[in-house]
């Protein structure tokens, strides 16, 4: 995601604040400290408000994020690699490098994150029962809130729509039951469509009857809508690509780049090109891949003192597959990377790379309807039609 920030790592898996996340920090210290603490219990001073409402803000982010740790690591010990976690604006995010093996794999991803978060609600409203025994009003009401809100979502991660943990489970059920991933998917991101076009018109309708709150239901239905479109879309691919493995649309073979040259250096003498190159380094390996627009990016000045194992997006964070394996799996793979290529290896060498536009061929070869094509016209063009790669008429 743009913007995130890498702030260390937590059971191995690399964790980054998007800047986003403020907001949630923002809105909850902010909400706490100003109406809901002074409200319910008066006669604090406005620092231990605002000490308190800051205190829940920063735990609630702690417990997102170890609602995301048990999905990443439930996710690494059932075979899916884990590129990481991101905490942003609505929430947290375990970025899975492909899917699940089976539906109870699927369902035991899914289900621990929720899991999670109710073992944390029980845990903070234990702490917060202990407390009151010896005063303590806002640390009290500190642990309450977290108690609640993590109830909270537990439960709502629970809706059965994608992208929810809930529609997870319900893709699962599906898949057990029908033995289809993808027509799984497909009817779990209509749920997530449903939920969000009801969380939209809720969130209207609240912000119209009750002022601002209702924004942020309007919000999280507009993400879940649009999440949902592209998991769709993601599902119907993989049912179009079902039978294709990826060395029948790889292209190879692969034109690399020396990662010892300067940006200034491989620009001036690029002869044939591509969106994107794998890089070399000097014992033949692939150290990464760097890409045209990155390149063009840099200043003249950079150009000339950066090499393009510099540039280059390390090759741990590049998608990778290999020749035999179906490319409806590698497809979720390519999810928030900007560069949209797979590297395909063969006994830990390089064999060939997967484009966007080598995906969009084999869709339209297998018949997804929703790959824009030309359409069949028997008639002959007219006499002045042309099409790049020919003469001009006249």
């Amino acid at each position: 995601m743009n913007g995130a920030v890498p702030v260390g790592r937590v059971a191995g898996v690399r964790v980054e604040l998007h800047w986003s996340v403020l907001g949630i920090v923002v809105l909850v210290a902010a909400g706490l400290a100003a109406y809901q603490l002074p409200r319910a219990l008066p006669g604090h001073s406005a620092l231990g408000y605002g000490v308190s409402g800051t205190a829940t803000a920063v735990l609630l982010v702690g417990s997102l994020l170890a609602h995301e740790t048990a999905h990443a690591v439930v996710a690494r010990r059932n075979g899916v690699a884990v590129e990481g976690i991101t905490l942003w604006l609505l929430g947290g995010l375990a970025r899975l490098r492909g899917e699940a093996r089976s539906p109870g794999a699927e369902l035991r991803i899914a289900v621990v994150g929720p899991v999670t978060s109710a073992a944390l609600a029980v845990i903070f409203g234990l702490l917060a029962l202990g407390v009151a025994r010896f005063g303590g009003a806002l640390a009290v009401a500190v642990l309450s809130y977290l108690a609640v809100l993590n109830a909270v979502l537990a439960v709502f991660n629970l809706v059965p729509a994608a992208p929810l943990d809930g529609g997870r489970v319900l893709r699962a059920a599906l898949w057990r039951w029908r033995g289809n991933r993808f027509q799984a998917a497909v009817w779990s991101a209509r749920a997530g469509l449903g939920l969000g076009y009801l969380l939209i018109a809720g969130g209207f309708v609240q912000l119209v009857a009750q002022g601002a709150e209702g924004l942020w239901w309007a919000v999280l239905g507009l993400f879940i809508t649009s999440t949902a479109v592209a998991e769709e879309r993601q599902a119907r691919a993989g049912l179009a690509l079902r039978d294709v493995r990826v060395r029948d649309v790889m292209s190879h073979p692969v034109e690399t780049a020396d990662g010892a040259r300067t940006a200034e250096q491989f620009l001036r003498e690029l002869r044939t090109e591509h969106a994107a190159y794998p890089v070399r380094g000097v014992d033949g390996s692939v150290d990464g891949l760097v890409s045209l627009r990155r390149l063009r990016s840099l200043t003249a000045a950079e150009r000339e003192r950066t090499t393009l194992r510099e540039a280059a997006c390390p090759v741990d964070q590049v998608p990778a597959a290999e020749p035999d394996e179906p490319l409806a799996d590698v497809l979720p793979r390519l999810g928030g990377f900007a560069e949209g290529r797979v590297l395909v290896f063969t006994a830990g060498r390089l064999c060939g790379i997967v484009s966007p536009s080598d995906i969009s061929r084999s869709l339209a070869e297998h018949g997804a309807s929703f790959v824009p094509r030309v359409r069949d016209d028997p008639r002959p063009p007219p006499p002045d039609w042309w099409y790049p790669g020919q003469p001009r008429p006249g």
